[in-house]
């Protein structure tokens, strides 16, 4: 069943709705879904299962072999590195991927739109989330918390990449 009926009235609405049918939109399932862009939704799955995914693995291998532990300095460092060599590329991936998905024209147009948009909100968020990482979560469950925090981040460059009157900044 995608909805329950509840005994406290929420809002003006006593439907208590399925979580998709929360992050689509509330109401009939099928309305929800129809404003859905299935097509771009597949493309953006495809760069992340093919690229983002296997990186972010590796990556933090990697880093947790050339700085181990959880100290401030090790953290630090991975922080530092991660912003200066994984955030260009991933961002990179990201827009020229999708646009090489979409068969445009110029597959770096997109980039070089929002590159730095989104790098610098992503040295924000991706610094405090690293350090979080780094510093409180085991590395046996960092790709995983990683993956989530990722999601985000991605609805962020999804939401800045659809906007029409972004400017280069």
């Amino acid at each position: 069943m995608d909805f329950q009926k509840t005994q406290e009235p929420i809002g003006e609405e006593n439907w208590r709705f399925s979580p998709t049918q929360r992050v689509l939109g509330r109401g009939d399932e099928s309305r929800a879904l129809a404003g859905v862009n299935w097509c771009q939704t597949a493309r953006v799955a495809t760069v992340g299962f093919c690229f983002h995914a296997n990186f972010n693995y590796q990556w933090l291998r990697w880093l947790e072999r050339m700085l181990p532990g959880g100290g401030v300095k090790a953290v630090t460092g991975k922080v530092v590195l991660d912003q200066l060599v994984a955030a260009p590329l991933t961002i990179s991936a990201f827009y020229v991927g999708l646009s090489f998905l979409e068969n445009r024209d110029d597959p770096f147009e997109d980039w070089r739109e929002k590159f730095w948009t989104s790098y610098k909100t992503g040295v924000v968020f991706w610094s405090t989330m690293q350090a979080v990482n780094f510093s409180l979560i085991p590395p046996v469950a960092r790709t995983v918390f990683l993956g989530g925090v990722a999601l985000v981040f991605t609805i962020f460059l999804c939401h800045l990449r659809q906007r029409k009157d972004h400017k280069l900044e």
